[in-house]
């Protein structure tokens, strides 16, 4: 009898009655239910956490801070209601620790009296930390401890960030006040450059004019000097002057008493002399067109009787001049010139030798040659005299001259006749004034003596201020110098703090928040999740799927016999019992494949990223599975079904599939390997999931390898059932 026949009739055993029928409706429901129900228990438990009562304690009794009401806790206690998480139930504290002993709060979550202090106080002197403090019991249920630890360090992630935004947002408030400080201490930079820089020309302006005054007080100390020198001088000359003019006044007080009795006297004949000058000079001046004609005539005589002088004197005394003493004829025109002293021929001039002369003889003739010498040198003077008033009278300038000094002297002396009756006044006047001359002289004498002493402090003086305007020359030099550092000091200054203020933030309303933000929760978790379960219980199905694929072939084979003992008897092959003992129980897994995945679909909304894929794999699963599961069940009888149970053990604590195998003991590590459903639970992540499919492969190859080992190890075992032993006939244990 081939296999399929086999088992068509080991299943049609149980459409018999109604028990038969009952047990295969539990064997195709129990994998349903044992997979199902169990996902369907805790499908999305993080979707319903706002069902868990937990206790909620504010103590906070708020804080004024900087003119600010600080409500931390209120904010944290909005917050919680707002987010959902657990049934968040307001109470007090001592009540809060009764709950959560008792069990009627899982959690509490207190925020103490001080907690808005604390959270205030991170910008003041002593900053301090704000504590949340939970309280939990395990007792009432460990997972929800753990659960919590995860939302309230979100809890308390918010509430830092937001104490945090409110500390930064008054440190940028404070930035921005800085920044504002900071622009006007360079604005004020930038106007004590500028009064550095007016500073700076001035002090030029100070250097160049102290430099100047030096100079001048060098030239004034110089100057000094020589004022002094000259005070002497004068002090000296004044003094002489002073002598000089005591003499004078002596000499004029003595000659004004010699003076006065004649001008008494004697006023009246000065009058008339200086009226007779006057006269006379007045005369002159008009008789002074008649002197040119006049003088020309006189040089015209004067040099006719030089000649004939000359000339009579050569004729009688010079050698030869005897033959022409007896009476020879004169010269040609020298006849009756009238010249004085000279005769004609007719009559000798007086004293004159001839030879009928008193005077005749050698000795007159003599006497007389020496007085006709000296008259004829007489004559030739006065025709050089002539002709020199001749040639100054023909020059009109000279007749000019000597007309307006003729005015002159006219002038004066008509004012002389008109002072002449008041010439004693005139002389007491003049007295007088020499006596004030006298008396100023010598205040004269006695100011150039002060003066000589007062130039002597003054040039003492002199030299202090030109010592002094030098030190403060050089002050002056070094100021200008200062004052140079000083402002590119300034300018350095100016430009730091504008530099500054550029840097320093000045952040509006938007922008702090914005930065706050940051600042406060500067590390963001982006999450990327890969072909994300939507939920808990389609991330736990790979896991529990094989789980109840599992229990169902154990199950089955507790109702079916793994080797068909009439074809054991009848000695049909070994392999052809095993596969017939196979197939009933693989249809009988097939239809709970499609049991369970239906309810998990349509019924709990299980989501496949590989649906016909996810199906199929289940099959080969089931299939290996069941073949495993007859191996154990034939091999070793009743204790083999022991031996499932424990494989079960084995594979859920090893296969990975709530918390990665690297987590668990060395021993599941070194079991992973080498048991089916570790491959299975990975195969399934990803056909459920989504991913690569080389895991898929994979399992499909070592379920494939799993599927004909054990049913090859059940052929020998059928064929070694095929050979009945004593053991056999009398079993130590029953089932």
């Amino acid at each position: 009898m081939r296999s399929p026949r086999l088992a068509a009739l080991e299943l049609k055993r149980f459409g018999r009655g109604r028990l038969p029928r009952a047990a295969m409706a539990a064997m195709l429901l129990l994998p349903l239910l044992y997979g199902a129900l169990y996902l369907w228990s805790f499908w999305d438990p993080y979707d319903r956490l706002d069902k868990i009562p937990v206790a909620l304690v504010n103590d906070d009794q708020g804080a004024h801070v900087k003119g600010e009401d600080v409500e931390a806790g209120g904010s944290i206690v909005k917050g919680l209601h707002d987010s959902g998480t657990f049934d968040w139930q307001e109470t007090s504290a001592a009540e809060a620790r009764k709950g959560v002993e008792e069990g009627r709060y899982y959690l509490s979550l207190t925020i103490p009296s001080d907690f808005s202090k604390r959270v205030s106080s991170s910008s003041g002197d002593s900053p301090e930390t704000g504590a949340l403090k939970v309280r939990a019991n395990d007792a009432n249920n460990y997972i929800v401890g753990q659960i919590s630890r995860s939302v309230f360090s979100e809890v308390r992630s918010a509430a830092s960030s937001k104490a945090s935004r409110g500390f930064y947002d008054k440190i940028y408030v404070s930035f921005s006040t800085l920044h504002g400080k900071t622009a006007e201490a360079a604005k004020g930079a930038d106007d004590l450059g500028d009064g550095i820089g007016k500073a700076k020309k001035g002090a030029g302006e100070l250097k160049n004019g102290l430099s100047d005054a030096e100079d001048g007080s060098g030239d004034l100390k110089s100057g000094t000097d020589r004022l002094h020198t000259g005070a002497g001088s004068l002090k000296k000359g004044a003094g002489q002057v002073a002598t000089g003019t005591q003499k004078l006044a002596d000499k004029v007080n003595g000659a004004a008493d010699d003076v006065r009795p004649f001008l008494r006297d004697h006023s009246d004949e000065i009058g008339k002399a200086a009226r007779g000058v006057a006269d006379t000079s007045k005369t002159l001046k008009e008789n002074l067109g008649k002197l040119p004609g006049a003088a020309e005539r006189a040089q015209t005589d004067s040099r006719r009787a030089a000649d004939t002088l000359a000339t009579l004197h050569k004729t009688r005394c010079e050698k030869g001049g005897g033959t022409q003493g007896t009476g020879a004829p004169a010269k040609p025109g020298t006849e009756g010139t009238g010249t004085p002293g000279a005769g004609t021929a007719d009559k000798p001039a007086a004293g004159a030798g001839g030879a009928g002369g008193p005077g005749g003889g050698a000795a007159g003739q003599g006497d007389s040659c020496t007085e006709l010498k000296k008259a004829a040198e007489a004559a030739e003077r006065s025709a050089g005299v002539a002709k020199d008033v001749n040639g100054f009278v023909k020059n009109e300038k000279n007749l000019d001259d000597l007309g307006g000094h003729l005015d002159d002297l006219n002038e004066k002396a008509t004012l002389l006749a008109q002072r002449a009756p008041h010439l004693q006044q005139d002389v007491d006047s003049a007295v007088q004034q020499i006596d004030k001359l006298n008396k100023g002289a010598h205040q004269v004498s006695q100011g150039a003596g002060t003066l000589h002493a007062g130039l002597g402090t003054a040039k003492t003086g002199a030299a202090d201020l030109d010592s002094g305007l030098g030190r403060l020359s050089d002050g002056a030099v070094s100021l200008d110098g200062g004052l140079f550092k000083l402002a590119d000091g300034s300018g350095k200054l100016a430009g730091g703090l504008h530099d500054g203020a550029k840097q320093i933030p000045d952040y509006g309303k938007k922008e702090r928040d914005d930065r706050t933000g940051v600042m406060a929760d500067p590390v963001g978790l982006s999450s990327d999740k890969a072909h994300e379960a939507p939920n808990y219980g389609t991330g736990f199905a790979p896991y529990f799927i094989p789980l109840s694929l599992w229990v169902g072939a154990m199950i089955a084979y507790m109702l079916l016999q793994p080797l068909n003992k009439r074809a054991l008897a009848a000695g049909a092959p070994a392999w052809r019992i095993a596969v017939a003992g196979w197939l009933p129980v693989a249809a009988i897994g097939a239809a709970q494949v499609g049991a369970l995945m239906s309810v998990l679909h349509w019924g709990l909304g299980l989501e496949m990223a590989r649906g016909a894929g996810t199906v199929g794999f289940l099959m080969l699963v089931t299939a290996c599975f069941t073949t495993i599961v007859q191996f154990l069940n034939a091999r070793f009888g009743p204790a083999g079904r022991i031996l499932v149970l424990a494989m079960l053990m084995l594979q859920l604590t090893s296969a990975g599939g709530t918390y990665p195998i690297q987590t668990s003991p060395g021993f599941f590590n070194a079991l992973h390997p080498f048991l089916p459903m570790s491959y299975v639970v990975e195969g399934l992540r990803h056909l459920i999931t989504g991913g690569e499919l080389w895991p898929v492969w994979r399992a499909c190859a070592v379920l494939l390898a799993f599927t004909v080992g054990a049913l090859a190890l059940t052929a020998v075992t059928a064929r070694r059932k095929q050979v009945w032993t004593l053991d056999r006939l009398r079993p130590e244990i029953s089932l």
